[in-house]
């Protein structure tokens, strides 16, 4: 076996012979893979995503041997690792590695490679590591890579937690401990939403740092691919009361790209009190986040509730320089869904920082139409005004923060919850809107309180306010008139004394 100082005098060529080995048939043998150790470093990954830029795309095969081709779900989580198939178990490090399976959607391959004292090892595919339920693996695949894997944290009880899953083109999760699995990230997005249809970028390639006791972080490198561009990524993974990834990109691309979404989210909500058009459930609700939160770069906090509408609706939220955004779940009582098996209330919240200036853009926010609970129809995105010009490198890193409730919060009320039905006359929308802050449990400055509302188009027909001082919260209910018009953009806003007393709640009416 090669030592360490004999693969660093290979360095010079380290970046392409590490590109080489990505780019390798997945056929592979088990024995050249023992041997393919290679030197490791983040800006061999960011050389080898450049040189890659600069060849014509090459589509991986994604092809499965019988058995495993059009498995159903079912049959497809039935497979899993066995306990000797685990990385690092018996390791003191404190994160447990579960390599997933190809199969069902999961059929584009990922090469995993596993880091330690700046050597890189590509883990080896073996079919004995895997339990196959009730798949007929007479005639196991001896190399078929991996379609992502699961991190898992162990606690100071010894307990193990799953953290995060990197799994399908360049999408993973995350969550916080108690939490269920809900909003779902990607490295990056491209052309989403656009009418020609939107490109998938895929990771390639991972490459893991062994984590120490010490240290408590995951560190994954990953090598994105996709027929328009490449990418180099860090993601380092921060366990506790929430799960912190920084992640950091290089991105070069092989062509103009117009439309680039940076810190893509994707969520599903089918129905809330908001909107219930065409519902007949028995829950209350079935939504794993409530809105998008937004502070923008002038300071604004905003606001913007979610809904499963009848036909696409895409917004643009023009900024410069956003200092957050992300899709909250504010609903945490199990009472507003009433669902013993999917629990909404248990999904976490993802909550974006940039690090470092983004320039102009826009938040885009994408409600797609949907009656699938595993379709998740809900997509936001910050998109570079300008797009990636060919052959122009950028760099962007942002933290994120899978948690409960974000770090930082309006130091305003906050809009809880709101509700749509019809209204006092015919053709008419009525809604309520509930505020809540400790200044409103006061009842002179709750009765101080202004409603600043405007529709466009369309017109507001009244609009009255209940204070409840005893839960410190404010209601606001008004009626639309819509004039005739298909869609209504709503804008509400708390004054007090002339100075804002709350976020911005907006909402786009549909008919």
């Amino acid at each position: 076996m090669l030592k360490r100082r004999d693969v660093l005098q290979l360095a010079g060529g380290a970046a392409v012979s590490l590109l080489g080995a990505v780019r390798a048939s997945a056929q592979t043998s088990a024995q050249d893979q023992n041997n393919a150790i290679q030197p490791f470093s983040s800006a061999l990954v960011i050389e080898a995503a450049r040189t890659l830029a600069a060849k014509p795309f090459a589509a991986v095969d994604a092809d499965l041997p019988g058995p495993l081709s059009n498995l159903s779900y079912d049959a497809y989580v039935a497979i899993r690792a066995k306990p000797e198939g685990m990385i690092w178990a018996k390791d003191p490090g404190g994160f447990v590695l579960e390599p997933l399976h190809r199969g069902f959607v999961f059929t584009t391959p990922m090469q995993i490679n596993l880091v330690e004292d700046g050597l890189s090892r590509r883990l080896t595919y073996d079919a004995g590591n895997f339990i196959f339920g009730g798949v007929n693996m007479s005639a196991p695949p001896t190399n078929l890579d991996f379609s992502g894997f699961r991190a898992l944290h162990r606690g100071d009880d010894g307990t193990l937690s799953e953290i995060a899953i990197f799994q399908g083109a360049s999408f993973f999760r995350s969550l916080a401990p108690g939490q269920n699995f809900g909003v779902t990230a990607r490295g990056l997005s491209v052309r989403t939403g656009d009418p020609g249809g939107e490109e998938f970028p895929f990771f390639r390639a991972v490459w893991i740092e062994k984590p120490t006791r010490a240290g408590n972080v995951l560190v994954v490198h990953a090598l994105l691919d996709s027929e328009s561009l490449t990418g180099a990524y860090r993601f380092t993974l921060h366990p506790g009361d929430a799960t912190i990834i920084d992640t950091e990109c290089a991105l070069f691309p092989r062509v103009d790209i117009e439309n680039v979404g940076l810190a893509t989210m994707s969520a599903t909500n089918l129905f809330a009190p908001l909107d219930r058009r065409g519902v007949d459930d028995i829950r209350g609700a079935a939504t794993e986040v409530s809105g998008l939160q937004m502070l923008t770069g002038a300071g604004e906090w905003v606001w913007r509730p979610v809904a499963n509408r009848s036909k696409l609706q895409i917004s643009e939220f023009v900024d410069q320089n956003p200092r957050g955004f992300g899709f909250l779940q504010r609903t945490r009582a199990f009472n507003a869904f009433n669902d013993d098996v999917q629990h909404w209330e248990r999904r976490p919240s993802l909550w974006i920082e940039p690090i470092g200036d983004w320039g102009p853009g826009s938040i885009e926010l994408l409600e797609i139409p949907s009656d699938a609970e595993p379709a998740q129809n809900m997509i936001a995105f910050w998109r570079l005004k300008k797009g990636l010009a060919k052959g122009q490198s950028a760099e962007f890193a942002y933290r994120q923060f899978w948690c409960w409730s974000p770090p930082t919060s309006p130091p305003l009320a906050v809009a809880i919850g709101a509700r749509g039905g019809r209204g006092g006359a015919a053709k008419q929308r009525r809604f309520q809107v509930d505020f809540e802050a400790d200044f409103l449990g006061d009842p002179v400055k709750a009765n101080d309180i202004k409603a600043n509302l405007t529709t466009n188009p369309g017109r507001i027909a009244s609009v009255r306010l209940f204070p409840a001082p005893e839960q410190k919260r404010l209601r606001v209910l008004f009626d639309l008139d819509p004039n005739g018009e298909t869609a209504c953009e709503l804008r509400l806003a708390l004054d007090s004394q002339g100075a804002p007393a709350s976020e911005t709640w907006l909402y786009r009416w549909t008919s």
